[in-house]
């Protein structure tokens, strides 16, 4: 669990990192250089979950032995699915972290919502929908990682 309290943002009680694979975690399918790593020392503060439509169908491999479940969700509405999975986990505890449209729902929900942009860009509805923006998903982890980074981003 994370837990910090952020003056004007309030009390955070986090217990899950949800993600997109490709675009946040991946450019091109491939994992980023970096993430392995962080994604190791997240988890022993919270559950990682990888929502993924796998648009490059690689994310099995990508992240074969890393501390994670992936859930690949494919057809339409892969926006609500990744809204619902948020709400299922219960999104006061959840932080989400993506680049896409179909994204936006969860970004929006999450206690936390954080876009990354990366090589693959981020959409404008997913920005939107985000409390934070930030460069790359190393960032994203280095926020949680490093709390008073977050703090200082979020205090009003």
């Amino acid at each position: 669990m994370i837990e910090m309290d952020i003056p004007g943002f309030g009390p955070l009680r986090l217990e899950h990192l949800v993600s997109d694979f490709t675009g946040t975690l991946s450019c091109d399918g491939i994992l980023l250089e970096g993430v392995a790593k962080r994604m190791r020392e997240i988890s022993r503060h919270l559950a990682v979950h990888v929502l993924t439509a796998d648009t490059c169908g690689t994310v099995t491999g990508e992240l074969e032995g890393l501390p994670c479940t992936t859930h690949i969700v494919s057809g339409s509405g892969i926006d609500i699915r990744k809204e619902k999975f948020v709400r299922e986990l219960g999104a006061e505890r959840v932080v989400a972290i993506g680049n896409g449209s179909n994204d936006r729902k969860m970004l929006k929900i999450s206690r936390i919502g954080i876009a990354v942009s990366g090589s693959e860009g981020c959409s404008i509805d997913a920005l939107t929908a985000a409390d934070i923006h930030v460069h790359d998903v190393i960032d994203a982890f280095d926020l949680l990682l490093k709390p008073k980074r977050c703090k200082a981003t979020l205090r009003f």
